[in-house]
């Protein structure tokens, strides 16, 4: 078993999530914010890879005082539990996922991750560790289901959406879509990686919804089943 597993990204109109020197760009506006944090208040974790942490340093934590005692009402922490990819233990230990609001925090390495260094996150931090030179994150989702994980937000990056999406782990998509361009051939996108062949197997999605919101539009996708996947 596994949780249900919630894509969640905002891109420019030419596919980028951010530049060229992978800094982050304000593409949605306000609306969408507050979109994005009743979505990470209604999770159970959040997940991102390390490359999205040493960019952007985000804390992946509820803005909203009153989705926090929403959260709190019910029983759970006012964040949900924070998770990072990082195979090798790059993070830092003063990274804002690590040290901003209250909360559980799980990284996630591999076997190769160096003992003085897994003894150094354990300090401040779940280590879980799963899979030998890189993170198994369908061996992840499995504990992370044990743990209590029902719902789990992925918000990014490119490389570690792509492994999601390639291994046919992401259920539905919200995929905010921003008016401006961006360009660069070496821009993330929201799926980088080594893509498929010509022969496929692409992964297919069944749009739910399209809405208007700030100065882009939201498409609401959700993938089907492995058995669909053309």
């Amino acid at each position: 078993m596994r949780p249900h597993v919630t894509v969640n990204i905002a891109m420019s109109a030419d596919g980028k999530i951010s530049t060229k020197e992978r800094r982050q760009v304000k593409i949605s506006g306000n609306a969408d914010f507050v979109r994005v944090d009743q979505l990470k208040a209604g999770c159970d974790a959040i997940m991102v890879g390390i490359g999205t942490v040493m960019a952007d340093d985000p804390s992946l934590t509820v803005k909203s005082e009153v989705l926090q005692r929403a959260r709190v009402s019910r029983g759970q922490d006012e964040n949900p539990i924070r998770v990072v990819i990082d195979s090798r233990g790059r993070i830092p230990v003063n990274a804002a996922v690590l040290c901003r609001g209250p909360g559980e925090r799980v990284i996630c390495c591999a076997e190769i991750i160096d003992p003085e260094v897994l003894q150094s996150l354990e300090s401040c931090a779940t280590v879980i560790i799963a899979g030998k030179e890189e993170v198994d994150l369908d061996g992840l989702l499995c504990q992370l289901y044990v743990m209590g994980v029902r719902n789990l937000m992925v918000e990014g990056g490119g490389t570690l959406l792509w492994s999601m999406f390639r291994m046919g782990l992401v259920d539905e998509m919200f995929q905010y879509i921003g008016n401006m361009v961006i360009g660069g051939s070496k821009s993330p996108t929201p799926a980088d990686g080594e893509g498929f062949c010509l022969t496929g197997p692409f992964v297919k999605m069944d749009l739910v919804e399209c809405v208007p919101i700030d100065e882009g539009v939201l498409l609401h996708w959700r993938m089907r089943p492995p058995c669909q996947v053309a």
